[in-house]
């Protein structure tokens, strides 16, 4: 797996992106929180969960059904407490859906475990991307320490971090080029 630092600079990172504006911080933390919520399914290792199987690490958590239903349980908890727009509700819903999707594209860039079950329930098979440059973090933070963390956050920093940034600047030029010359100044 990608280690909590790369999954969550690409949700908020989305969220950035997506929801475009200060006053939508509390959605970009929720979709990099979103990011990272697959690998709760580690829990599964306690209770002797073969990695393996849908139930184990990188199986129906990390899935597109996955992400449709998170983004969908939390869309609509939201909207039972406030009244919006149906396109305000779709651009959230769409936010949540790529945040959670996107934690197992990264897990199909590292270098190793075991693929990501990403049509499961339908297909148990687990797919890599044919371009890995990811390092794989190991399970646990106990594991996640020395030259094995140094090496996995190097490699996040330059296949996560640099495009993440990249992106952020990109988008900050766009929106400030938009802006009239009066409200740059500001």
């Amino acid at each position: 797996m990608a280690s909590v630092f790369g999954h969550t600079a690409l949700g908020a990172t989305l969220g950035i992106l997506l929801l475009p504006g200060r006053q939508h911080w509390h959605w970009w933390v929720l979709a990099a929180a979103c990011a990272f919520l697959p690998d709760a399914d580690v829990v599964g290792f306690k209770f002797h969960v073969p990695y393996a199987s849908q139930w184990g690490h990188r199986g129906l958590t990390h899935s597109i059904l996955a992400a449709a239903v998170v983004a969908t349980v939390l869309v609509g908890f939201y909207s039972l407490r406030r009244t919006t727009q149906a396109l305000a509700l779709a651009r959230i819903w769409g936010l949540l859906f790529l945040a959670t999707a996107s934690h197992g594209v990264l897990d199909a860039m590292t270098t190793g475990g075991l693929g990501v079950a990403f049509f499961s329930p339908i297909d148990q098979q687990r797919y890599f991307f044919s371009f890995r440059p990811i390092q794989v973090s190991p399970i646990g933070i106990r594991n996640f320490a020395g030259q094995q963390a140094l090496r996995v956050l190097v490699s996040e920093a330059v296949w996560v971090g640099l495009p993440c940034l990249v992106l952020l600047l990109i988008n900050w030029l766009l929106l400030s080029r938009s802006q009239p010359l009066e409200d740059r100044a500001g």
